[in-house]
């Protein structure tokens, strides 16, 4: 398999090192982007080196690390022009209160912020520090000020500082800085859609400690919740429990336990989306009679008998009731995989299908990859090769947006 997609491959991306003490996490940054198959560049304020030398940079990065004012590049360019006219994306990282104030009022007396002033390309800053300089006033219009000048900017997280303090101040996780500048480089064709998205399983008790459940890891409709944000709609994730982070803090989040859970959280949501996905691996059956008190053994050669009932079919009662919405269901088969599929995709009135053979290794249930068939009511198939779920979840929007086309086609004609 080919090195894992990103919107960052090939990219040059300029990393601004400033004087904080998270500093030290911006290497974890150089680190990922690299992995990534970005090209990194780093300059340094002479505050930074403080906390970090530029040789860890230059190893990590393979890059000279800039951080003289007056510094030049090959030949008689000047470093700030030269490096700015090669980026594809600057972040600052971490963005102190200090650096934040010296842009917003025009200073550019080192090479990064003579840097911001030469470049056009988009700059992101990630903002750590101290929660009262966060909070305070100047801090707060320096930063009202470079966003109204089109600046990106993360939110700070949450939890214990450096300087003992507990509030809002903490670098963004690496994952974090790395999906926002994913995001940055993303085509927003999906502004105006509101999309539901379901993922995980669901989990079925049997008593207080036993349960019903199954192997989905909620990945895959993660990476389409994450994505179709990436791409600029409004998304609710509806999901079962799992063992993986959260995808992006700007999506509505609602977290169920059972299949009745899930139904009742999809009807609430649904009438307000434009497109509905169900990735879910909903349980079909939960146990008749739950068991408040956990089931005891008795005996070395007992068995035990526990009588099933069906589950709510959510899937067939969305075909019934979408209306103009579009709905996407998952076929999770082990054999026949198409026909089983197309017959799903028929019955519960779908407008397109994504099936997967769950019993090939290396994609499906917990991978990071998968290889899916995308099927439409007409019976066209596109198939997808073993990729990263992120990219699947790319390629099943864009099957998304042609169904949109196709009914916004339709619709002109009409008229």
């Amino acid at each position: 398999m080919d090195k894992e997609f990103s919107m960052l491959r090939n990219k040059e991306i300029v990393i601004g090192v400033t004087g904080g003490i998270a500093a030290y996490k911006t290497a974890e940054l150089v680190r990922a982007l690299t992995k990534k198959g970005a090209s990194v560049h780093i300059v340094m304020t002479k505050n930074a080196m403080e906390f970090i030398t530029p040789l860890t940079f230059q190893t990590l990065s393979g890059h000279p690390v800039i951080h003289e004012t007056f510094e030049l590049f090959a030949g008689s360019k000047i470093g700030h022009v030269a490096l700015s006219d090669i980026a594809d994306q600057m972040v600052i990282v971490p963005a102190t209160a200090n650096i934040i104030g010296k842009i917003a009022n025009g200073i550019a007396d080192d090479f990064l912020t003579t840097m911001v002033m030469a470049t056009t390309v988009p700059i992101l800053f990630v903002p750590s520090m101290n929660t009262k300089m966060w909070e305070s006033r100047i801090v707060q219009e320096n930063l009202q000020r470079l966003k109204e000048a089109g600046y990106d900017f993360m939110e700070p997280g949450i939890g214990d500082l450096a300087c003992g303090a507990e509030g809002k101040g903490r670098l963004p996780t690496i994952e974090e800085i790395l999906e926002k500048m994913e995001d940055i480089f993303t085509e927003k064709d999906l502004i105006g859609e509101r999309i539901l998205v379901t993922a995980g399983p669901t989990t079925e008790f049997i008593d207080p400690v036993r349960c019903i459940t199954n192997r989905s890891s909620g990945k895959m409709g993660y990476a389409i919740a994450k994505i179709a944000r990436r791409r600029g709609a409004d998304v609710i994730l509806i999901t079962g429990k799992t063992y993986i982070e959260l995808p992006r803090r700007d999506i509505t989040i609602v977290e169920i336990n059972t299949a009745h859970e899930m139904r009742n959280a999809v009807m609430e949501h649904y009438k307000n989306c434009s497109v509905i996905i169900k990735a879910a691996a909903v349980a079909d059956f939960k146990c008749k009679n739950e068991n408040y008190q956990k089931i005891k053994k008795h005996g070395t050669n007992s068995i035990l008998s526990i009588e099933l009932e069906r589950n709510p079919d959510i899937l067939a009662e969305l075909g019934r009731l979408k209306g103009h919405r579009i709905l996407i269901g998952f076929a999770a088969e082990t054999d026949n995989i198409m026909e089983h599929a197309y017959e799903k995709l028929k019955q519960k009135n779908l407008d397109l299908i994504v099936a997967n053979n769950i019993a090939k290794q290396g994609i499906g249930f917990g991978s990071d990859n998968n290889e899916v068939s995308i099927i439409d009511p007409k019976g066209n198939t596109k198939h997808v090769p073993i990729l990263s779920k992120d990219e699947v979840a790319n390629i099943i929007l864009d099957s998304v947006k042609k169904v949109m086309k196709k009914r916004q086609r339709l619709k002109e004609d009409w008229y």
